[in-house]
């Protein structure tokens, strides 16, 4: 028997596929009461308005951030820096299998909503936020192979703007050619950084 609690997770559900394949705007929430198969009467009760409805996906975002996107990765690849690049490489497999046409679900939302909805924005970043903390958590516990003056929360910033423009890049002209070659840029970067690590680490051999 399909309980309350049923009702309201398939219309977030609903709603967040809607949300990244057509945008805020272009759905419209008899479109979303039909995907998740239930009377437009039940998404009102649920979600008087259709911002409520945005609300809530966003806060189940955060909530499937770790289970959906972070756990499957983290499991594949012990160790922390590979865990941050095999996050890259899921979002392109992403890219790939959609035909460029799902993007980060949270940037999309950021350009379309974020100067008209201010709650939706606080939310929005809430969601860049865990996405942040997880990616600086892989190079805090990378710090005995890093450089001193490395910043786990700075490098979290770059990898995520990196990852950002690249799939817009991506999307923009439908090919990987710039998604590649700054996952590249920034490989190369994080290698530099391990190196100089390694350096650091060694025994200065003049006094050994």
């Amino acid at each position: 028997m399909t309980t309350r609690a049923d009702t309201r997770e398939k219309l977030i559900e609903a709603a967040m596929e809607l949300f990244v394949f057509q945008g805020y705007g272009n759905t419209g929430l008899a479109q979303i009461a039909r995907k998740a198969g239930v009377l437009p009467g039940s998404l009102y009760y649920f979600f008087p308005t259709k911002q409520d409805l945005l609300h809530a996906t966003l806060e189940k975002r955060k909530e499937l951030l770790y289970p959906e996107v972070l756990a499957a990765i983290w499991e594949r690849h012990p160790d922390p820096i590979e865990r941050v690049f095999g996050l890259m490489a899921g979002y392109r497999s992403m890219l790939e299998m959609t035909e460029f046409r799902h993007g980060c679900p949270i940037g999309n939302l950021v350009l379309e909503v974020g100067e008209t909805h201010p709650q939706a924005r606080a939310l929005l970043a809430q969601n860049f936020d865990g996405w942040l903390e997880a990616i600086a958590e892989c190079f805090g516990a990378s710090k005995d192979r890093l450089p001193p003056h490395t910043d786990p929360r700075r490098m979290a910033v770059f990898v995520l703007t990196t990852m950002e423009g690249a799939v817009m890049l991506a999307r923009t002209y439908r090919n990987f050619e710039a998604y590649d070659a700054a996952i590249v840029q920034l490989r190369d970067y994080v290698e530099r950084l391990l190196a100089e690590g390694r350096s650091l680490s060694q025994p200065n051999r003049k006094h050994a």
